[in-house]
């Protein structure tokens, strides 16, 4: 049966337990999404609380992190989302995300509805990619791929 959560506590506390685990194993979230069968940015997600796994992954999870079956149980249950309480994030990699909103989150809307029509991109039916690459200039450069369904709005 599947079951939701309406208080973030439980998988904020597991979420902790988890990533404890994670370092304790010295295990990478590569790892733990191999495992699990799916994509490591999903996988990482769940892990964190923001998604729900399947059984079998929750399963697996749980298991390579050493954690009991109220875990994976707890893993397979649909969280209340959201991981930035209000305010201004105040950790320096969310915040940089948080200012590239504020400066081309406009410009993005812009963008979609000028392509796309009235409507928004879905992070439900979403992939997320985080690719690491050489800078030409020297250094490396952090390639983000956001790949969310576009759902257009429909009067009613």
């Amino acid at each position: 049966m599947v079951h939701a959560q309406f208080d973030p506590t439980a998988r904020q506390v597991l979420a902790a337990a988890a990533v404890d685990a994670k370092i304790t194993k010295d295990l990478t979230w590569q790892q733990i999404a191999d495992a699990a069968g799916l994509s490591v940015a999903f996988v990482t997600a769940a892990v964190l609380g923001q998604h729900a796994l399947p059984r079998d992954a929750a399963t697996a999870v749980a298991e390579l992190l050493g954690m009991d079956d109220d875990a994976a149980k707890l893993l397979q249950t649909i969280p209340t989302r959201g991981s930035i309480p209000g305010g201004v994030p105040t950790d320096p990699t969310i915040y940089r995300f948080y200012e590239m909103l504020q400066v081309y989150g406009t410009t993005l809307k812009a963008l979609v509805h000028e392509q796309f029509g009235d409507g928004i991109i879905s992070a439900i039916n979403f992939k997320l990619d985080v690719r690491k690459v050489a800078d030409p200039e020297g250094g490396e450069r952090a390639v983000i791929t956001l790949d969310g369904k576009y759902l257009p709005t429909e009067p009613f």
